[in-house]
């Protein structure tokens, strides 16, 4: 017989353990050899479920380990206890046993927790979704906010889904989200059809614009058909735009219809200019020929020359715009100066005004011969601030007696 410290082996080869109460119970018969191989390899499989415990046990302590495997183990331990097929100390296969559940138990609960907050997280997220969902639900801006509303399809959809106890949940916020969408998608649908339409009645209004456009292309009457095509482009900026292509084919359109008369009509003003711009230069000379009258010393001989310059300037006919204020204000500056040489030499011989300007002078002479006499008779009397007032009196009026005998001599230069 062998013994060891938790059992022995018969010399018949039968494999005994030792229960933690003291008593014996069979695990095996070993009928293969050595009695010590036998009790060895009983001794082998107590240390294989004793590791296999220890390993989920601080697995369990790691956070790693399922509640399942802990049901499977203890199971086996519990048996060992029951019915021992090893050799080993049973009472610790039994602490071990105590410990799994015990741990187990502790994961089981923090799974729990996890999967709740998990749970919760799910929910959470879908609510989130729900909610961006109705804020864009009014939203009009349509290439973004469609964009945004797929991308909340695919996390929706890329969320796990919930039990059966968050089904009703995850149902309500589903709606919540499907009847957001639903009213984005409508509003969107509504604004486009409207804009469809806005823009089919205004491609009909341009339609219209160019219709009459095409029709003024080939008239003639330059002036009034300029006011009609500005009258046109005022209509067609106030009419609402049409789809891009459409818009760039109208204007194509209306431009060309402009394009056609504006051709025809710079053509002619073309041939028009051709010929102003000979009277400009023929109007140049006479223009030359009237300054060279300048300054007027004859005033009889330069009318009579500017009334010849002026019969040969309106026979000509007329110059281009552009150089018209030009050249007749040349020639108006002539006769401007000859007007007022006539004005000037008709002020210079007027009797009347000459025979005011000559009582003028006198009436300041004889003021300032009596002032001067009262400053010589107050200076003799010693009274000199008097002659002080006086002396300033005298030097105003000699200042005025100046002025007058300067207009004078005008009209005796005359």
């Amino acid at each position: 017989m062998i013994e060891h410290e938790h059992g022995r082996v018969a010399d018949d080869g039968t494999v005994y353990v030792r229960r933690p109460d003291g008593t014996e119970v069979a695990v095996g018969q070993w009928a293969a050899g050595d009695p010590a191989a036998g009790l060895a390899f009983f001794e082998r499989k107590y240390d294989g479920l004793k590791v296999e415990a220890e390993l989920l046990l601080t697995r369990l302590k790691d956070g790693k380990g399922s509640p399942e495997s802990v049901a499977v183990v203890t199971a086996k331990l519990r048996e060992q206890l029951e019915t021992p097929h090893v050799v080993g100390d049973l009472a610790a296969l039994g602490g071990l046993a105590e410990q799994l559940e015990a741990a187990g138990e502790a994961r089981r609960v923090q799974a729990a927790a996890a999967k709740e907050a998990a749970r919760e997280q799910v929910l959470a997220a879908r609510r989130a979704i729900a909610e961006e969902a109705e804020q864009l639900a009014t939203s009009t801006q349509w290439k973004a906010t469609g964009e945004r509303f797929k991308e909340l399809q695919t996390q929706w959809s890329a969320l796990p889904r919930g039990e059966k106890a968050t089904r009703d949940v995850e149902q309500e916020l589903w709606k919540r989200f499907s009847s957001a969408r639903s009213g984005f998608d409508r509003a969107r649908r509504a604004h486009f059809a409207q804009l469809d339409a806005t823009r089919k009645e205004a491609t009909a209004a341009k339609e219209a614009i160019i219709a009459r456009a095409e029709a003024l292309s080939s008239s003639t009457e330059w002036n009034e058909t300029t006011r009609a095509y500005r009258g046109l482009m005022d209509e067609w900026k106030a009419a609402p735009r049409a789809g891009r292509t459409d818009e760039d084919k109208l204007w194509a359109r209306f431009r060309a219809a402009q394009d056609a008369f504006f051709a025809a009509r710079n053509a002619v003003a073309a041939e028009r200019d051709e010929d102003q711009r000979a009277n400009l230069t023929a109007k140049e000379a006479l223009a030359a020929e009237a300054e060279a009258l300048l300054p007027i010393r004859d005033l009889a001989a330069a009318r009579a020359a500017l009334r010849g310059i002026g019969e040969r300037w309106n026979a000509i006919g007329h110059v281009p715009l552009a150089d018209r204020d030009r050249v007749e204000g040349r020639l108006r500056r002539v006769e401007d100066a000859v007007h007022r040489f006539e004005a000037d030499q008709w002020r210079r011989t007027d009797p009347a005004k000459r025979a005011l300007a000559e009582s003028t002078v006198q009436t300041f002479r004889d003021s300032l011969a009596k002032l001067e006499t009262q400053a010589a008779a107050a200076q003799a009397a010693g009274n000199a601030a008097k002659a002080a007032d006086l002396q300033g009196r005298i030097t105003q009026t000699q200042a005025l007696l100046a002025a007058a005998e300067s207009s004078l001599a005008e009209y005796s230069a005359g």
